[in-house]
């Protein structure tokens, strides 16, 4: 299992190889039979898909299956011990289910899963019997998406305990077409590489991992072929971006705007722009309760657009897109707004801030302005732990979504279910809710759904813009691991992005 060694954990993320970072994952034409476990498949029609293994040996998984009552549903395992006359450990066969519903999600899924079952068991060497396995994709496909999985659980994030799990494992999978596989996986890779640097950014505790440190993560990205652009609080003030500076204030380092542009090609940027609270106090409108030990996640939607332009560039994809990420910590001191200021917008807008911690859509506010102003987008998509309200309504196993745009609702819903990621859709509306005495606006309703009218708050910044809201509170730390995400910071929005910009 991976392991960061320094004191902050953006080295490893930013400058650590794959290998460095993941299992070593091996793709061949022949089935390796000297490893400490074999992986075997079955689907729901029962097609034996270990003909060729020995006779004593099948006929050992079969009572084992019999047994068990096992009929290849998907994600059943059996597991057979220290098989006769085999050289492998331990032999695991493990259902499919039906083939024609056997997509990238569940195999990414299912590869998490074993791959968190097999390094319980402390197997060093596993292969994995994956020709002839089809679905709704190709082989070549459903093994790189296996792979990918197992990858994506093995990250860990273990800087501070004093005896991390140093476990490491190799994967051998025989599949149909090596080369493609290979080709097919390689993508992931990169995806991979932006997920596990949202992930150390995310779980980073926050006295290490303030808007300095975010800044000083992203110029790391220079030398993939990004651009990195970072505004401090007097250029902040100069711009007009009061609301993004504003938050900050309170903190000493202040806010910073932080931009990473890869430009793959001449087409009009896609703008990414990322909520970046590194710590959230709530400001004077302090929070109470345990919640608040999870806040350093809050800058997680910054963490996602930003690992995506890192995976974009390592990909060398042919996508012009650019992050925008608007950082601050909102804390408590003498130089933090109150309840009852007033802050004018990048926009022009003057905002009454009625709760300092709806300090979010503050920040998301004057980044989105930057974003239309300076690199006209053809489409904007923002990130953000936003709203409480959001896991009241659909939970923490979906993402919140919101838009006018048909055409967007559906291109991010399908991408989505593709990496399982899954986004539901909250309606817009509720904006006479924002109303202010003082102001063109307030920073929170005064009825009404709080993740609507968060999402309309927003909604005043995208201009005429293609503009996409999802709200993923809830989805930016897991208390333990599932399927392909490891406990601790999950990286989410990067796998979602990612396919939609490859795909779209």
């Amino acid at each position: 299992m991976p392991l960061s060694t320094r004191l902050c954990a953006l080295s490893v993320a930013l400058f650590g190889s794959a290998s460095a970072l993941a299992a070593d994952i091996q793709f061949t034409s022949k089935l390796n039979e000297k490893t400490d476990a074999l992986v075997v498949f079955q689907d729901s029609e029962q097609s034996n898909a270990f003909k060729f293994l020995d006779r004593d040996t099948r006929k050992q998984l079969n009572k084992a299956m019999e047994a068990d009552k096992f009929s290849g549903d998907y994600g059943k395992v059996v597991e057979v011990l220290a098989p006769v006359d085999s050289k492998h450990q331990r032999i695991l066969v493990v259902g499919l289910g039906e083939r024609d519903e056997l997509d990238s999600a569940k195999m990414a899924k299912l590869g998490g899963n074993l791959h968190a079952k097999l390094e319980q068991k402390e197997a060093a060497t596993v292969s994995v019997a994956f020709k002839g396995v089809n679905g709704q994709l190709s082989n070549h496909e459903l093994a790189a998406q296996y792979a990918h999985g197992a990858n994506l659980r093995d990250h860990t994030f273990e800087l501070y305990k004093k005896e991390p799990n140093t476990h490491s494992m190799t994967y051998n999978l025989s599949v149909d077409d090596q080369g493609q596989t290979q080709a097919e996986y390689t993508t992931l890779s990169h995806i991979e590489q932006g997920v596990f640097l949202a992930r150390d950014l995310t779980s980073e505790v926050p006295t290490e991992m303030t808007p300095v440190d975010f800044a000083n993560a992203a110029k790391q990205l220079e030398q993939y072929g990004v651009e990195v652009k970072i505004l401090e609080p007097e250029q902040l003030k100069s711009l007009g971006m009061n609301a993004l500076e504003g938050v900050g204030r309170g903190s000493k380092e202040g806010s910073r705007l932080v931009v990473a542009h890869y430009k793959g090609n001449n087409d009009t940027p896609i703008a990414l722009v990322g909520k970046g609270i590194t710590f959230d106090s709530g400001g004077y409108s302090i929070k109470t309760g345990k919640s608040i030990a999870r806040m350093k996640s809050d800058m997680a939607g910054a963490a996602a657009v930003l690992g995506t332009v890192k995976a974009m560039a390592l990909a060398k994809a042919d996508v012009n897109v650019v992050a925008v990420m608007g950082m601050a910590a909102n804390m408590v001191s003498e130089n933090s707004i109150a309840p009852g200021d007033v802050l004018r917008t990048a926009e022009g807008l003057s905002v009454e801030i009625l709760n300092t911690d709806a300090e979010g859509r503050l920040v998301l506010s004057d980044a989105m302005w930057y974003a239309r102003t300076y690199y006209k987008p053809e489409v904007m998509v923002d990130l953000a732990t936003l709203t409480g309200s959001k896991i009241r309504a659909v939970g923490n196993r979906y993402a919140a979504v919101f838009s006018d745009d048909e055409h967007l609702i559906s291109e991010f819903t399908v991408a989505g279910k593709a990496v399982n990621e899954p986004l539901w859709r909250l309606p817009l509306g509720y904006k006479d809710m924002l109303k202010s005495d003082i102001a063109d606006i307030a920073n929170v309703g005064s009825g009404g759904p709080g993740a609507t009218t968060a999402a309309s708050f927003l909604q005043h910044f995208a201009g005429e813009t293609r503009w996409l809201h999802i709200d993923i509170a809830g989805n930016a730390l897991a208390s333990s691991g599932k399927g392909e995400v490891s406990a601790g910071g999950t990286g989410f929005g990067v796998r979602l992005l990612s396919e939609w910009l490859l795909s779209n």
